[in-house]
């Protein structure tokens, strides 16, 4: 389970729209913990949006003739500057978050094949300039997505 505002929700589906027709992405900051039924759960604090930068993928092997409008990369640095952040303020990475352009808020095949488990993957489908679905995913063992429930939570 992650839980997010609708301040977050709203963050990422701004990105989004604000990138389009090109994928955006970021990093999700906040905790690992358990819920009060033994279950995995993750809290959202803060959202840390980076450029796309994936018309460099090829320096890491990524490039496969797709542009930003299909794939996305988070930098090194960019990585690095949002964990030293995170860790400043008492928090972790627990995942990253994308946006599909004119396609469903669902991951791809290289999606799967680039995730990392324990993380939260959210995708948020843009159409036409608007976003219209968010969901989160995470890895199971299999290393297939399963759907991650989504918790809104009420903002302080």
């Amino acid at each position: 389970m992650l839980s997010l505002s609708a301040n977050h929700r709203s963050q990422i589906q701004t990105h989004g729209e604000r990138t389009y027709p090109d994928e955006c992405c970021g990093l999700l900051l906040g905790r690992f913990g358990t819920s009060p039924t033994s279950e995995e759960h993750k809290i959202l604090i803060e959202v840390w949006p980076v450029t796309n930068d994936w018309e460099g993928a090829g320096e890491f092997g990524l490039n496969d003739g797709q542009t930003a409008r299909r794939r996305f990369l988070i930098s090194p640095e960019d990585y690095l500057s949002g964990e030293r952040h995170a860790r400043q303020h008492g928090l972790e990475v627990i995942g990253t978050y994308h946006s599909h352009p004119d396609h469903p808020a669902r991951p791809s095949e290289f999606d799967r094949g680039n995730a990392w488990p324990v993380y939260s993957y959210i995708i948020v489908s843009i159409q036409t300039g608007q976003a219209v679905d968010l969901a989160s995913w995470i890895l199971d063992e299999e290393r297939q997505f399963q759907s991650e429930t989504l918790q809104q939570t009420v903002e302080a």
